[in-house]
């Protein structure tokens, strides 16, 4: 009962205290269906109790997270109420996982806010790679970008209110406004497709923009679900995966002198919290490897 007047009191934090993104961007819960609890509910298919120790709930999510049995996480849904500049929009809505709904420029006016860059975060462009950035113009030189883009922010601006006042269809007007124009949504998608969503676009080669508002979900999604959250950390945000030719690699490196490793017992407890299953699975995977060879 305790825990759920906590996830309560959690989730109304989260609907009346946006974080802040950008310069004038925004990220609100709306609303949320689920939690750690659904997930290990749907593993079970039962509508019980399910288990009475958070270390099995634990446990269990780890290992679907591990082996990739992901319809659980599609029990739990988050809605979120975002505002967010239209290039960065445009990145953000080829997640095509997700249920949305957009502030309509043929219906309403056009949010009269864009984004602006300060002098000092013009990003130069990577040399290695076509679609990333690499370092940063000088600020003086930025200054003057920064003064031209205020001005074309507010030609854009004028000629727009201008086609209004002429009685101009909303959806013809708005055809010259730039990218940096901020538009608000919302914006539903399941645990599942949204943590695949983080894994992408919290990657330090994600665009700056993008990562700012995955930055902020992912604050409001390891709050309601840590559990689900942990295990995405350890198993998909923060770990490798080897190919076929990788491994073999590393076994031809490793095969004249093999790892001898007797400290089962201190593997389980210190990497897995005792947890027998995720220290099996481990040692497998370093026999596999030519790294262990067992007492």
């Amino acid at each position: 009962m305790e825990e759920n007047k906590n996830n309560i009191a959690k989730i109304e934090k989260w609907k009346e205290t946006p974080i802040r993104c950008l310069d004038k961007g925004f990220v609100r819960l709306e609303d949320v269906m689920g939690d750690d609890y659904s997930v290990v509910q749907a593993a079970r298919v039962s509508y019980g109790k399910g288990t009475k120790k958070i270390s099995e709930d634990r446990g269990l999510i780890r290992y679907l997270m591990r082996h990739k049995h992901t319809s659980p996480f599609e029990m739990v849904e988050f809605k979120f109420h975002v505002k967010v500049p239209m290039d960065c929009w445009r990145q953000w809505i080829r997640h095509r996982t997700a249920n949305v709904n957009e502030y309509s420029t043929r219906y309403s006016l056009a949010i009269d806010e864009k984004q602006e860059t300060s002098p000092e975060n013009w990003r130069l462009q990577s040399p290695d790679n076509k679609q990333g950035s690499s370092g940063f113009l000088n600020a003086e030189l930025g200054n003057k970008f920064s003064e031209e883009e205020k001005e074309f922010h507010k030609i854009a601006s004028d000629v727009y209110k201008k086609r209004i006042d002429a009685g101009i269809a909303k959806e013809q007007a708005r055809k010259d406004l730039p990218l940096s124009t901020y538009t608000e949504a919302y914006w539903k998608i399941d645990l599942h497709n949204l943590l695949h969503f983080l894994k992408l676009r919290l990657d330090p080669h994600a665009q700056y923009e993008i990562r700012m508002y995955a930055k902020a979900i992912a604050q409001i999604v390891k709050d309601l679900c840590p559990l689900s959250y942990e295990a995405f950390e350890d198993y998909s945000l923060n770990a490798v995966i080897f190919s076929a030719p990788e491994i073999q690699w590393i076994k031809d490196k490793l095969e004249a002198t093999p790892l001898f490793v007797p400290e089962i017992e201190q593997i389980k407890n210190d990497l897995f919290g005792g947890n027998k299953r995720e220290t099996e699975e481990f040692l497998k995977k370093l026999e596999k490897l030519n790294v262990l060879i067992t007492p």
